[in-house]
């Protein structure tokens, strides 16, 4: 059982999260060896540019826009994250100029590795529950009955399910950490 529950939940989270930092270092090697680092230097704006667009799901689940399914949306918003993550990598690679970037990037890492965490655990436990729902049904047990023996475990889903009070914060001290990344560059333009 527990070896079945690492293999299912905890190897894909940690192959996503590892994915992310192998292609970093991949990419960012392979710039180095072919002398093209100026391109990861300008790899920033198109990965603020993904991460932004994958905020159309947040608008979308909130409502402040009304096209698009949300489960495609998702999909989009965790790609788009991705990808934006991956290219804000390169972009910062392993050279330290200044703490603000570097505070962004950390702010950026911790969203990524919470809304992967949020997505895994909430994905866990809604297949938990079915499972066992499934389970007390094929007994031949009452709806009401099935519902009472749920109830911790329906109760605890909902707490879970409040992650996203904490994700939130998160993204907001991301964005704004990002943004004030972004205008100290534009204030301190030195790219040549």
């Amino acid at each position: 059982m527990q070896r079945s529950l690492i293999r299912k939940e905890v190897v894909p989270f940690l192959v996503m999260f590892g994915s992310l930092i192998v292609a970093t270092f991949i990419i960012d090697a392979l710039l180095h060896q072919f002398d093209l680092v100026w391109v990861g230097r300008y790899l920033g704006i198109p990965g603020a540019i993904l991460i932004l667009l994958s905020f159309f799901y947040s608008m979308r689940k909130r409502k402040l826009i009304g096209f698009g399914k949300p489960k495609t949306l998702l999909t989009l918003h965790e790609t788009l994250t991705w990808l934006g993550s991956l290219m804000v990598l390169v972009h910062a690679g392993i050279h330290v100029y200044a703490i603000l970037p570097w505070l962004a990037l950390i702010a950026m890492l911790v969203n990524v590795i919470s809304g992967m965490t949020g997505k895994y655990l909430l994905d866990r436990s809604r297949r938990f529950i079915a499972a066992k729902k499934e389970i007390y049904s094929s007994q031949g047990l009452a709806g009401d009955e099935i519902d009472r023996r749920l109830f911790w475990d329906a109760t605890t889903f909902d707490l879970m399910k409040r992650w996203r009070a904490v994700h939130l914060p998160i993204t907001l001290a991301f964005a704004v950490l990002g943004i004030t990344h972004i205008l100290s560059i534009f204030l301190f333009w030195q790219w040549k």
